[in-house]
């Protein structure tokens, strides 16, 4: 992975120990320290002041309302001493409920003197701190972990939380569940001539492109994962697959694994879209991309995303639009 690259993947980012030692403490004593902080969860959003992520001392209004009916994950401590938050502070991510989200904005708010949002990490990832972006990935990783685990797969019986918020307990039986991560692929392919491929998605709108992608399947590599999927969504055969670096997308629980490859020698160019994933491809050179960009005939994904990241490093360089 070269630096230019690494630098481009904001969700990669972390300065957080996640302290795995601290996870058998009951999770109550963690949130009761004096210089605890606790981040607010709802419906996929965080609570934040513009780009920051807003960390509250557990004694405000709004963490003391979130704890009664929501449930608490610790994340970890801090690596580095900040205005909203000691070095070494234990912090936890607060999942709070509908009709809990109103009110705890409006509370903390008032403990704050700012005006705050609930932030969209997909949108304001690329804008964060490190700090802050780490955290938010986290939380929300795991946070869609434990909504998709109330419930033991084999027996159907509900699950409690245990070790802090990391491991999901059969009640009855005491088996242990502990959080998931999908991998998935997502390539940027070029052909001889270095042109990109592109595709358009079934659910997004006409002039959305971004690069073809998938879930690595049972028993498979994930290069060879790479040439399956790239053949299925296009029809193009690719080959020599390489690595260039991974990025959590907590959307609701991947592993994104980017790589290039080039047309395979022998192979054409023709595009065949799947017609119900992909509904459009489109092989583009350095200047038709940046000029469709520019007229607004394309939009790219947002920079938060390894697939922007993938498209920048082919590029040589920043496409300025984030229109995702």
């Amino acid at each position: 992975m070269t630096p230019s690259f690494a630098e481009r993947l904001t969700l990669s980012r972390a300065e957080l120990d996640r302290d795995h030692l601290s996870r058998a403490t009951p999770i109550d004593e963690l949130l009761d320290a004096a210089d605890a902080r606790v981040v607010l969860l709802h419906d996929g959003h965080a609570l934040v002041d513009g780009t920051r992520l807003v960390l509250l001392p557990t004694g405000a209004a709004a963490a003391v309302a979130a704890r009664a009916d929501g449930f608490a994950l610790y994340l970890g401590r801090t690596l580095v001493d900040a205005p909203d938050a000691v070095l070494g502070a234990p912090v936890s991510a607060l999942v709070i409920t509908d009709e809990q989200a109103a009110s705890a904005a409006v509370d903390a708010a008032r403990a704050s003197g700012h005006d705050l949002a609930w932030g969209d990490l997909r949108r304001l990832g690329a804008d964060m701190t490190t700090r802050d972006a780490g955290i938010f990935t986290e939380a929300l990783a795991l946070a869609n972990w434990h909504r998709s685990y109330g419930f033991a797969p084999a027996s159907g019986r509900a699950t409690e939380h245990g070790q802090a918020g990391w491991v999901r307990v059969d009640a009855e039986t005491g088996k242990e569940f502990f959080p998931r991560t999908d991998a998935a692929i997502i390539v940027g392919v070029t052909d001889a001539d270095d042109r990109l491929l592109l595709g358009s998605n079934a659910l997004w709108p006409a002039d959305r492109f971004s690069l073809l992608a998938g879930f690595v399947e049972p028993g498979e590599s994930l290069e060879a994962a790479v040439v399956r999927e790239v053949f299925e969504e296009s029809g193009v055969r690719v080959a020599d697959p390489r690595y260039l670096g991974s990025q959590p997308w907590p959307f609701p629980a991947s592993l994104m694994l980017g790589f290039l490859a080039r047309v395979a020698d022998g192979a054409g160019v023709e595009t065949r879209p799947d017609g119900e994933e992909i509904l459009d491809l489109r092989w583009l050179t350095r200047e038709e991309l940046a000029a469709a960009v520019a007229d607004g005939a394309l939009r790219l994904p947002g920079r938060s995303s390894i697939a922007r990241a993938i498209i920048e490093e082919w590029f040589g360089g920043d496409l300025g639009d984030d229109s995702w």
